[in-house]
């Protein structure tokens, strides 16, 4: 396969094999992120800021065990660590469709096992995102990454959509369960991964420290604009399980078929900006990191007041490439120019950031949702992040364009 291949990474076994397992697991994920979403707005009649902390406990973890779940990536097997993470979201998947079936949940038990599921995924986001670079390979790696933005992209493209028509003819039960089949599936095939075809070339030391990283991160100013442009764009933009919701059925009375269907519009534009991703590797920069943030400001506010279902499915597309583009490149950019003995940690300190923000994020848009309205609410996210863009283009002008 030639090196400029889109799909060059598939020659490495362990990448060809996790990868479909991959896809069902962000197809389960997805199905179960909408179906929670929906369960809170049936358990709340339609709450906006009950919706927005339900976001903010599941994230919640990530402002902090994101950079142990990279420590640890650093200190042990990737592949061991994933096994016990797949597991233990699996178990708090099968914990929540349970109690539906049964007609037996309450809105705690959401809480309660949003913020399991929660710390398990911000565990598994760095050891797994770290994992990329053993399976394929340095010279691999960015088109590894563009190729499961992809993939996670087909998760959101058929998860919502599946979930709309599960939560219309059965409740928002079988969602649950079914993420619960996609996680069996991830554990069995990470058994089967082979140790000897992994690209290992620094092996984990239990004496690596998280202040080696922050340190790090420190004195890398272009890392320091990247994480902090993404910091922007995800805490205030990157909302649109949100933003879809109560647009959804605040403005334009869907039902959860309708509210699954734009979800999967949505991720129409998402799948082409991952795929767009993957032949643009030379293209990663901050200056187009910046560029694509401040792009999508642009679009958020746009969004903001668009008079139709129609004209605002139609917008989804272009705000899902759009910030899949810039998030790859970040993404890319801050794993290929990370020194290979500190990458999960520094993506530790990404995720944290990635993700993180969401805890900050997800409560103060619900508040200002039930305040002020949801349109109201998207115009500021959309010119927060366009602000941010161009104030942090200033404060880091002298930070080089270098490609990776």
């Amino acid at each position: 396969m030639a090196k400029s291949s889109a799909l060059r990474s598939f020659k490495h076994r362990n990448f060809r094999i996790l990868y479909p397992a991959n896809a069902l697991s962000n197809i389960g994920t997805w199905t179960q992120r909408v179906a929670q979403d929906w369960l809170v707005l049936e358990l709340t009649n339609n709450d906006a800021a009950t919706l927005g902390l339900v976001t903010a406990i599941q994230f919640l973890p990530a402002m902090l065990l994101s950079l142990y779940g990279g420590l640890l990536a650093d200190r042990f097997s990737k592949r061991k660590l994933l096994l016990l993470t797949n597991f233990g979201a699996g178990l708090s998947s099968v914990v929540l469709g349970v109690l539906v079936v049964t007609n037996s949940v309450e809105l705690w038990h959401v809480y309660a096992l949003a913020l399991l599921l929660g710390i398990f995924t911000a565990i598994d986001s760095p050891i797994r995102v770290s994992f990329t670079s053993e399976l394929v390979g340095k010279d691999d790696l960015a088109n590894a990454v563009s190729l499961n933005s992809a993939n996670f992209n087909v998760g959101r493209l058929v998860g919502p959509a599946l979930s709309g028509y599960l939560i219309y003819y059965f409740g928002t039960g079988p969602s649950f369960l079914i993420n619960t089949a996609t996680y069996v599936v991830m554990v069995a095939t990470l058994l089967v991964i082979r140790d000897k075809d992994l690209h290992i070339t620094v092996k984990p030391k239990r004496a690596n420290k998280l202040s080696e990283a922050f340190t790090y991160v420190r004195d890398r100013r272009d890392l320091m604009l990247v994480m902090l442009t993404v910091f922007f764009t995800t805490t205030f933009g990157l909302n649109f399980q949100i933003f879809i919701a109560l647009m959804a059925t605040h403005e334009f009375g869907m039902g959860p078929d309708q509210f699954g269907a734009l979800g999967s519009i949505l991720a129409v534009g998402s799948l082409s900006g991952a795929l767009i991703a993957a032949r643009l590797e030379r293209h990663r920069t901050t200056t187009n990191i910046l560029r694509g943030a401040s792009i999508f400001g642009v679009l958020v506010m746009a969004s903001a007041y668009l008079p139709s279902a129609v004209m605002y499915a139609a917008m989804l597309p272009l705000m899902g490439a759009t910030v899949l583009l810039t998030l790859i490149s970040a993404n890319t950019y801050v794993q290929s120019n990370t020194d290979s003995a500190l990458r999960g940690r520094v993506m530790g300190i990404y995720l944290m950031i990635f993700m993180g923000g969401t805890p900050i994020g997800s409560p103060l848009i619900g508040f200002l949702a039930s305040q002020f309205g949801i349109r109201a609410t998207i115009m500021f996210c959309g010119v927060v992040v366009l602000l941010a863009a161009l104030i942090l283009r200033n404060i880091f002008r002298d930070v080089k364009p270098i490609a990776k």
